[in-house]
C-alpha cells in the first residue's frame, strides 16, 4: 500500500511536468501552422490531452473483454465529460482567481465566445444523443449511432479549422516562450519543426505513462478498501486521467490565454462525447445505470450554466466556473451514500 501511494505521488509529478512541456509545444505548433488560439485549444490541445483517459475504456473494453471491464469502460467514458464539466471547470475558475492580480482581465475570462459557444453547443447535441442512445434497441442501431458520432466529430473539427471565429492567431515568435527542448540543447531563435514535434510526442508519451501509472496504483489502493468498479471508473479514474487538462488550463489562465484554457476543456468534452462513446456503443451493450445517468445529467446542467453565463454577459466569471466544483462534491457524496445504503441492504439480506 505504501509503495502504491508513493507511485501515485510520483505519477502526479510526471503529469505536471508533461503538461508544461505539452502546452509549450502546442503553442509553437499552432503558431507554425498559423492557427488561431481557438483551434489550438479546442482541437490540438484537447485531443492530445484526452488520450490518457481515452485509453482507459479502450483497454477496459477491448483488451479485458470481461463484464467488469465493460463496466469500468462505460464508467470511464461517462466520467470524463462529467469531470471536465465540474472539477475541471472549478479548478480553472480557481486558477483565474489565484492569478487575478497578474491577469489583465482580473477575475473575469474574456474569451472567444463564438469558439467556446460552438464547442458547448456540439457537446450538448452529441452528449444528449449519446445518452438517449442507451434507451434504443442495439442490434442494428448501434452501427448507425457510432457512425453519426464519428461524423459529428469530423464535422466539428472541420468547422473549427475553417471558421476560427475572432480568436487571435498564436503570438509572434518573439512573444512565445522558447521551446524547452530547443533551449535545453543550446538552440536559439525559432526552433525547427522536428524539435517541436519531438517535444510534443515526448510530452504526450510521458503524460500517458503518468496517467496510466496513477490510475493503476490508485485503482489498486481503491480495490484494497473495497470500492466497486463503476464508482471507481466514474470518479477516481477520470480524476487521474483528466489532470493534464486541468494543469494545461491553469498554465494558460495564468498567462491570460483564456480562449486556449477554456477551449482545451470544452474541446475535450466534444471529443470525449464522440470518440470514446462510439467505442462504447459498438463494443458494449451501452446500458447505463442510475449512477451513470445522474452523472450525465449533472454534466449537462453544469455546462448549461457556463453557456448561459457566456451568452448573457459576453465573458465568463471565474466564480461561475469555481461553483461547478460543488456539483462534483455533491455527486461524490451521492455515490458514497448510495454505496453505504447498498452495503447496509446487502448486510441485512445476508
Amino acid at each position: 500500500m505504501a509503495l502504491e501511494l508513493a507511485l501515485v505521488t510520483v505519477s502526479l509529478v510526471i503529469i505536471l511536468i508533461a503538461a508544461e512541456l505539452f502546452t509549450n509545444a502546442v503553442e509553437w505548433f499552432g503558431h507554425r501552422l498559423g492557427l488561431a488560439e481557438g483551434a489550438v485549444g479546442s482541437v490540438l490541445a484537447a485531443v492530445g490531452t484526452a488520450m490518457p483517459e481515452t485509453m482507459i475504456p479502450i483497454i477496459a473494453i477491448l483488451v479485458t473483454g470481461t463484464e467488469g471491464g465493460h463496466e469500468i469502460g462505460i464508467g470511464a467514458i461517462l466520467g470524463a465529460p462529467f469531470l471536465l464539466s465540474t472539477a475541471a471547470f472549478a479548478v480553472t475558475g480557481l486558477g483565474v482567481i489565484f492569478f487575478a492580480k497578474q491577469r489583465a482581465t482580473g477575475k473575469n475570462m474574456h474569451l472567444d465566445a463564438v469558439v467556446i459557444g460552438r464547442d458547448i453547443g456540439y457537446f450538448f447535441i452529441v452528449y444528449v444523443f449519446a445518452i438517449g442512445a442507451s434507451f434504443l434497441p442495439w442490434d442494428e442501431g448501434k452501427y448507425v449511432v457510432a457512425a453519426i458520432l464519428l461524423g459529428l466529430y469530423g464535422l466539428y473539427v472541420y468547422r473549427t479549422f475553417s471558421h476560427q471565429g475572432g480568436s487571435a492567431v498564436i503570438e509572434h515568435e518573439e512573444e512565445l516562450a522558447g521551446l524547452k527542448f530547443h533551449r535545453w540543447t543550446g538552440g536559439s531563435g525559432a526552433p525547427p519543426t522536428f524539435m517541436i514535434m519531438l517535444q510534443f510526442a515526448f510530452a504526450l508519451g510521458i503524460m500517458i505513462a503518468g496517467a496510466l501509472l496513477f490510475v493503476e496504483n490508485l485503482e489498486s489502493v481503491a480495490h484494497r478498501i473495497g470500492v466497486p468498479p463503476l464508482p471507481l471508473a466514474l470518479i477516481i479514474a477520470p480524476l487521474a486521467s483528466e489532470l493534464p487538462e486541468k494543469f494545461n488550463s491553469i498554465i494558460w489562465v495564468s498567462q491570460g490565454k483564456d480562449t486556449l484554457a477554456m477551449g482545451n476543456i470544452s474541446g475535450a468534452m466534444v471529443f470525449q462525447s464522440c470518440i470514446p462513446v462510439a467505442i462504447g456503443v459498438l463494443f458494449t451493450e451501452w446500458v447505463l445505470s442510475e449512477t451513470a445517468l445522474v452523472s450525465a445529467g449533472i454534466a449537462l446542467a453544469s455546462t448549461a450554466i457556463v453557456y448561459l453565463s457566456i451568452k448573457n454577459r459576453g465573458y465568463l466569471s471565474s466564480f461561475v466556473l469555481a461553483r461547478a466544483g460543488l456539483l462534483w462534491i455533491g455527486f461524490v457524496i451521492y455515490v458514497i451514500v448510495k454505496l453505504m445504503l447498498e452495503g447496509t441492504t446487502d448486510t441485512a439480506v445476508h
